[in-house]
């Protein structure tokens, strides 16, 4: 059974696709991007723009009963992958060891510097 998880604190995207799902004890976070309620790019700089990206991924974690601590699994695109390091301390400011597994590549992303999805498990009886 799959349950969408709907939050007006994060970016809500402008495509069809749910802003989260949860399925099997996980909640599977759509590729998010550093993006304010009204869907307007925040930052210039791929620290802004990942700080602001892993912020709209936190609050839809947080909305599905989840949290950062709960990430198993990271998916990361970058526009540039010369902003490879930067944006490695930004990501160590957020996650701690041991890390989630995480896939990390170059990509064209609609204007932005970075897109991010997780997979999070979540708490017993809350999928």
């Amino acid at each position: 059974m799959r349950k969408p998880v709907v939050t007006d604190t994060a970016s809500k995207g402008d495509g069809p696709y749910s802003q989260a799902i949860i399925s099997r004890g996980h909640v599977h976070v759509s590729g998010q991007g550093p993006l304010d309620l009204e869907g307007r790019i925040i930052g210039v700089s791929i620290e802004e723009q990942a700080e602001k990206t892993l912020d709209n991924v936190r609050l839809i974690l947080e909305a599905a009963g989840s949290s950062l601590d709960d990430v198993v699994k990271v998916n990361v695109i970058l526009s540039d992958m010369a902003d490879f390091e930067r944006f490695n301390a930004v990501y160590r400011s957020v996650f701690s060891a041991p890390y989630p597994a995480r896939t990390c590549f170059g990509g064209q992303i609609d204007g932005i510097l970075v897109e991010i999805d997780v997979v999070a498990e979540l708490a017993e009886g809350k999928g």
